[in-house]
C-alpha cells in the first residue's frame, strides 16, 4: 500500500496513511454500525408485538365473552320496573318484574303448563296472545303486542297487575315465531326475555291429541261445546273415546318435518337465555318445575292444575288404525313413539 512521507526537519519524519485508506475504513465502520442498529430495533419489535398480542387477547377473553355462552342459563335476568299506562302499580312499584316467554306447538302441554305456572302467586302469564293474527300481522303488529304485555298494560284473566314478579305468555312455533325470528331474536335479547320451550318426545301422541282436537271442533262432542282442555274425569272420557286415523302413508314424513320445525326454532332462538322443558319429564318428574322457577328466578312454590289429561293409556288403545301405524314405524327411527312413555 502506498504511503506519504513528509520531511519536516532534519530529524522528524511523520507518516501519514493515504486519503482513500482512511474514506474505506470510515465506511466499513458505518456499515457496521447501520447493520447493528437495524438488528437491534427489529428484535425490539417483535419483543413489542408479541407482548402487544398478549395484551388484546387478554382483553377479548376476559371482556367479551361469546353471546352464547353469556346468555345461557348462568345468565341472570334483569331485573324491569315496568310503568304501565292503564293503572298504577302503586305500592308495588318497586317491585321488580322479570320478564318470559313459553315457545311451543299445539298440543305439547302448554296450556297445563301455562296454568301451573300461573298457580304461581308472582306469575302472570297471559295466554296464546298471537292466536289473533292482527297481532302478529308484521313485525311492527308484534313488537306493539309485545312491549303491551312487557308493560303490564296487558289484560287477562291470568293478570295478576301491580304486583307480578315476573310476566309472559305462550307463543306457538306457527304463529310469526318463525317467519320473523331475526326480529323477535333482538328484540328479546334487548329486552332480556327469558324463553321457555316445551315440546314433547313422542311427536306421535302430540299427532293423535291434535287429530282429536280437530275433530271436536266440529263434533262438539261436550253437549255441543268444544274444549281444547277439560277439567272433569267424565269430560276427559268422552273426548277421549274418538279414536282418529292417523295417515300411515304420510306419517313419517309428518313425524320428520315436526322434528326439523323444533331444530330449526332451537338453532334460530340458541342466543336467548332460554331452556328446553319436555312434557314427558314434567310428567314423569317434579322437581322439573321447580327447575324451571328457579331458571325464571322465582322463590319456589308447588304448582297445581285444575286441567285433566284427556289421552291416557297405550297408544293402541288410542288410534283407530293402529295396526297400520304400527306397521309403519316399526323398524325405524320411530318405533319408540309406539311404547308408553308415562
Amino acid at each position: 500500500m502506498a504511503e506519504y512521507i513528509y520531511l519536516l526537519s532534519k530529524d522528524a519524519v511523520i507518516i501519514k496513511p493515504p486519503k482513500k485508506s482512511s474514506m474505506l475504513l470510515r465506511m466499513v465502520v458505518l456499515m457496521f454500525a447501520m447493520t447493528f442498529g437495524v438488528y437491534i430495533c427489529t428484535i425490539c419489535l417483535q419483543q413489542i408485538s408479541g407482548l402487544s398480542k398478549v395484551n388484546i387477547k387478554d382483553i377479548q377473553v376476559i371482556n367479551e365473552p361469546s353471546n352464547t355462552a353469556d346468555r345461557g342459563l348462568s345468565h341472570v335476568p334483569k331485573l324491569h320496573y315496568p310503568n304501565p299506562e292503564s293503572f298504577s302499580r302503586e305500592e308495588c312499584v318497586d317491585n321488580p318484574v322479570r320478564y318470559f316467554a313459553i315457545v311451543s306447538t299445539q298440543r305439547s302441554g302448554s296450556g297445563w303448563f301455562e296454568t301451573l305456572l300461573n298457580s304461581h302467586v308472582n306469575v302472570s302469564s297471559n295466554g296464546e296472545i298471537f292466536s289473533v293474527l292482527d297481532r302478529r300481522r308484521n313485525v311492527s303488529a308484534i313488537v306493539g303486542t309485545l312491549d303491551r304485555v312487557y308493560n303490564l298494560d296487558w289484560f287477562s284473566s291470568a293478570s295478576k297487575n301491580e304486583c307480578s314478579a315476573a310476566v309472559g305468555f305462550k307463543w306457538m312455533l306457527n304463529q310469526g315465531v318463525m317467519e320473523h325470528h331475526e326480529e323477535i331474536v333482538e328484540y328479546l335479547n334487548r329486552r332480556d326475555v327469558s324463553v321457555i320451550f316445551l315440546f314433547r318426545r313422542n311427536l306421535l301422541r302430540r299427532m293423535v291429541s291434535l287429530l282429536a282436537n280437530s275433530y271436536d271442533k266440529y263434533a262438539k262432542l261436550l253437549n255441543g261445546t268444544h274444549k281444547s282442555h277439560v277439567h272433569t274425569t267424565e269430560e276427559a272420557e268422552t273426548l277421549s273415546k274418538y279414536k282418529p286415523i292417523v295417515n300411515s302413508t304420510l306419517l313419517i314424513s309428518d313425524l320428520r318435518q315436526a322434528e326439523i320445525l323444533v331444530a330449526k326454532a332451537l338453532e334460530y332462538y340458541n342466543t336467548t337465555r332460554h331452556m328446553v322443558v319436555y312434557y314427558e319429564d314434567l310428567v314423569n318428574n317434579s322437581k322439573k318445575l321447580e327447575e324451571v322457577q328457579e331458571f325464571m328466578r322465582l322463590p319456589v312454590m308447588e304448582l297445581r292444575s285444575r286441567q285433566v289429561k284427556i289421552h291416557k293409556g297405550p297408544l293402541s288403545e288410542l288410534i283407530k288404525n293402529w295396526e297400520d301405524v304400527n306397521k309403519t314405524l316399526y323398524g325405524t327411527e320411530y318405533e319408540n313413539y309406539l311404547r308408553a312413555d308415562y
